[in-house]
């Protein structure tokens, strides 16, 4: 990486930083203060006088930080920072500023949240980069879409000096909507004689029909067509000879969102989750070909071991902790499902970091439990209970809900019995877990003997790219064996 200076020292000039030739990023600055600034920027910086080129480390220690997303410009103005939107998610382009959590003339401190940020996957928090006074607000509370590096607030030294940027605007920021002036009355130029256009030949005479009152004409096929969609005949204009209906105009109807007849309605807007998550999983179903696998468990063992445990711990555990330990056991067994598509090579993963589907009143999150493998059932339970409980509230960290290398979604405690998932990309495997029932089974110890067992469904959907029919019913075999067998996740 190289940075440099344009114009001459101790004025107002941009800062270039390049990577191989290409320019990343400009600022305006004071070249005097390019000391202060590079080192927020890139630690250990060491400026060369009047070549005004400097070589940067290639590898920074540090990850990007909302630092990256400041730069300092003075011009007429006092000392101050103009703090951008930075990227709260590795997959966010965009976010919706939620609420001011900091009024201007605030005192702040580095970590202090400024902002709740809506972004792709939840609502984060923003955090302020430095010690300073808010200056101004750029952008108001429930601005959507706001692009990464777009200007929100200002940050200054001295509180004296708030005042001083009640007038300050951003060339960066969008302009607002220009109200509608009333035209001036003015007199017409003297223009040249215009040619005469020419005149038009008579049109046909239009068939005229004439219609009862309240009677309306349509064709056959577009009264089929507007029953079967559900849409009033009445609310349409026809294009028809006489203004009758057609086909092309109840299809047209159906395009642009025509009411339905007799229906009433609430149009809901979109939460940039809820975009998120039909993007990923219609690309998950157009792109990724799945097949799924289907098995009963019996639960008898499993239940009578939970029942024991929770006589020993304060914390009651769920079944769910013991899925999650079980998945991740069985990926030790058969370390394929424990894999991604990475297009033109297989990733597996050398820990299991199981996802477990919460649903939120934004949409479905997945919270991770990480290395769930060399966790026990008391560390995954009060684990998972805490994410659930951060995830409701939208308090969770980026790291927390993204990656993973296996989901597990549970729809048991609504009274699904079996269900099919869809894959979670990039990972290849998600397990679908149907209710706990009661269901009378062949006992195998006793030749034509019956009973009553607790037996669960699950339905495992794999990603036939990275598992293979039979490696998917391996696992498969290895997951129920360890919970109609529990003791052997003590082994």
């Amino acid at each position: 990486y190289y940075a440099g200076v344009k114009g001459r020292m101790h004025s107002t000039r941009r800062l270039l930083v390049y990577s191989r030739g290409v320019l990343l990023r400009h600022h305006s600055i004071t070249v005097r203060n390019c000391r202060a600034f590079s080192s927020k920027v890139v630690p250990s910086a060491l400026w060369v006088n009047r070549t005004h080129f400097q070589r940067i480390p290639s590898v920074i220690s540090s990850p990007v930080s909302p630092l990256t997303s400041i730069f300092r410009t003075y011009a007429d103005l006092p000392q101050h920072d103009v703090v951008e939107l930075p990227a709260l998610s590795p997959t966010m382009s965009q976010g919706t500023l939620v609420s001011w959590e900091k009024k201007e003339g605030d005192e702040v401190k580095r970590g202090d949240v400024v902002a709740q940020v809506e972004t792709d996957k939840a609502t984060m928090d923003m955090e302020v980069p430095r010690h300073g006074f808010i200056a101004k607000f750029l952008v108001g509370a429930g601005t959507k879409d706001i692009p990464l590096g777009m200007p929100l607030f200002l940050l200054v030294d001295k509180a004296e000096d708030v005042g001083k940027f009640k007038d300050y605007t951003s060339s960066k920021l969008p302009p607002p909507a220009a109200a509608p002036s009333k035209p001036t009355p003015s007199q017409p130029a003297p223009s040249s004689p215009q040619p005469a256009p020419p005149t038009p030949l008579p049109a046909a005479p239009r068939e005229q029909v004439n219609v009862p009152s309240g009677r309306i004409i349509a064709s056959p096929y577009a009264k089929m067509l507007a029953a079967e969609k559900g849409l009033d005949l009445a609310t349409l204009s026809g294009s028809g000879p006489g203004g009758r209906v057609v086909s092309k105009d109840v299809l047209a109807a159906q395009a642009t969102g025509q009411p339905l007849a007799g229906v009433n309605y609430t149009d809901i807007e979109l939460s940039n989750m809820r975009k998120t998550i039909a993007s990923r999983l219609q690309q998950a179903k157009q792109t990724i070909p799945h097949y799924y696998l289907t098995v009963d468990i019996i639960m008898d063992d499993l239940l009578k071991l939970r029942t024991e445990l929770n006589g020993y711990v304060e914390q009651k555990l769920s079944v769910t902790d013991f899925l999650i330990k079980a998945a991740a056991l069985a990926m030790d067994e058969v370390p394929e499902v424990n894999s991604s598509w990475m297009g033109d090579f297989i990733r597996q993963y050398h820990s299991v970091d199981v996802s477990v589907a919460v649903s939120t009143e934004g949409g479905l999150i997945t919270p991770i439990i990480v290395n769930a493998e060399t966790k026990g059932l008391k560390a995954i339970n009060a684990n998972m209970k805490d994410l659930a409980e951060r995830a409701r509230l939208g308090k969770l960290k980026p790291q927390e809900f993204q990656g993973g290398t296996f989901t597990i979604s549970n729809l048991g405690m609504f009274g699904i019995k079996q269900f099919t998932a869809v894959i979670n990309p990039p990972q290849s495997c998600i397990l679908a877990v149907g209710r706990t029932e009661k269901r009378v089974i062949v006992d195998e110890g006793e030749q034509g003997s019956q009973r009553v067992a607790n037996v669960m469904t699950v339905t495992l959907s794999c990603d036939h790219r990275v598992v293979d029919g039979a490696v998917g019913a391996k696992w498969l075999g290895a997951f129920k064996s360890l919970l109609e067998k529990p003791f052997k996740m003590l082994l």
